[in-house]
């Protein structure tokens, strides 16, 4: 009986078994098995889950319901408004700018749109919009008149910047501000503020200021007498006049117009009835 030897096993590696040795000897293959191939793997299944349209929509209404979930959580509701530093009335006209309906979640709410819409007014100077426990807390700075603007439309009241505050029905409903008139005269509030402080001795006769020609001032007095003052260094001017009444009560006279435009030459204008009867005066001598 002939004795079966069994073959002898090759140590030898096959060639797959060698090519995929000699590949993972490569650092750019392992880094691939490392990294690419998953991510190349969770690529393909996304690809597979987004190919129907009915698992995308199915998605994004569990995302949606998942965030509308938290966002109408008790803690993110604003149940009210609250406007602190506004009058009466602009606290109603802000109401009706932002039409709410509370209750609501906070992160449906635009703050810096609402912030914008506020401070659009003109009234309102400056303005802060915030959420705070549940409330929407609006913080108004309302512009502070300081004269009345006679445009050449209207009467508006402007605050120490010359920016529009309202609208003027009439002059009485607020005659203890003082009055400027003319073009351009909301770009001057602060010189012309500067002028009624310096007329202080004449405030009792003093009507305004009227702005001529976009360049210089017109103290207006009552009586139909005016003071025109020049474009640089109205103040000194001015002051020069009041000095000349307070020697000479030159205001008492029958005056209609002290020109200061010219400070070599001041001059004056009669009034019509005075040189009326100074020539007759005149021609009974």
């Amino acid at each position: 009986m002939q004795q079966v030897v069994p073959p002898r096993h090759d140590p030898a590696p096959s060639r797959v078994a060698y090519k995929t040795q000699r590949m993972m000897l490569r650092p750019g293959f392992r880094r691939f098995l490392r990294l690419g191939l998953p991510v190349l793997l969770i690529g393909a299944t996304v690809l597979v889950v987004l190919s129907s349209q009915d698992r995308r929509d199915a998605m994004g209404q569990k995302i949606s319901d998942i965030r509308r979930s938290i966002e109408e959580r008790p803690e993110f509701m604003v149940k009210l408004m609250a406007i602190d530093g506004a009058q009466v009335a602009l606290a109603e006209t802000i109401r009706q700018s932002l039409p709410i309906d509370f209750p609501i979640s906070a992160f449906d709410l635009d703050l810096e749109a609402m912030r914008s819409e506020i401070a659009a007014l003109d009234v309102v100077a400056d303005v802060v919009v915030q959420v705070r426990k549940g409330i929407l807390q609006i913080t108004v700075s309302e512009r502070v008149p300081a004269l009345v603007w006679r445009s050449a439309d209207d009467l508006q009241l402007i605050d120490a910047g010359g920016h529009r505050v309202v609208s003027l029905g009439s002059r009485v409903d607020r005659s203890d501000l003082q009055l400027v008139a003319g073009a351009g005269a909301d770009q001057h509030v602060a010189q012309a503020r500067q002028i009624f402080a310096a007329a202080a001795p004449l405030a009792h006769r003093v009507r305004g200021l009227e702005r001529m020609g976009q360049r210089r001032w017109d103290l207006v007095l009552d009586r139909g007498q005016r003071i025109l003052l020049p474009e640089k260094q109205p103040i000194l001017a001015l002051e020069r006049v009041i000095a000349l009444n307070t020697a000479q009560d030159l205001l008492a006279r029958e005056l209609t117009k002290i020109d200061m435009r010219n400070a070599k030459r001041p001059t004056i204008r009669i009034a019509d009835s005075a040189l009326k009867a100074l020539r007759q005066i005149r021609a009974q001598q």
